[in-house]
């Protein structure tokens, strides 16, 4: 980890690529309902205010640890809205 303004630089390249992504499949599958993919873009918009948060947090002690755990959790949930994204019919 570099330093908090690269996490949040990470931050918002993987949620605006996956909600990128959506959008790009609602253009090609547009006689398909996109109930399921305006879920995952709220659900992206969601999780990205949420660790954006956590990185503002100054109440921190333990800063190294507190970021490492941010950027497991935005693996963890960037690979999991992906994933939704690969099951869309």
């Amino acid at each position: 980890m570099a330093n908090k303004r690269d996490l949040k630089k990470d931050i918002n390249y993987v949620f605006g690529d996956i909600i990128e992504a959506v959008y790009y499949w609602e253009l090609e599958n547009s006689d398909k309902p996109t109930k399921e993919s305006e879920a995952i873009i709220d659900e992206a918009i969601a999780s990205f205010d949420e660790l954006i948060g956590r990185v503002n947090d100054r109440s921190v002690e333990d800063k190294k640890a507190h970021f490492k755990s941010i950027n497991t959790d935005l693996e963890t949930k960037g690979r999991a809205l992906i994933d939704r994204i690969n099951k869309l019919k």
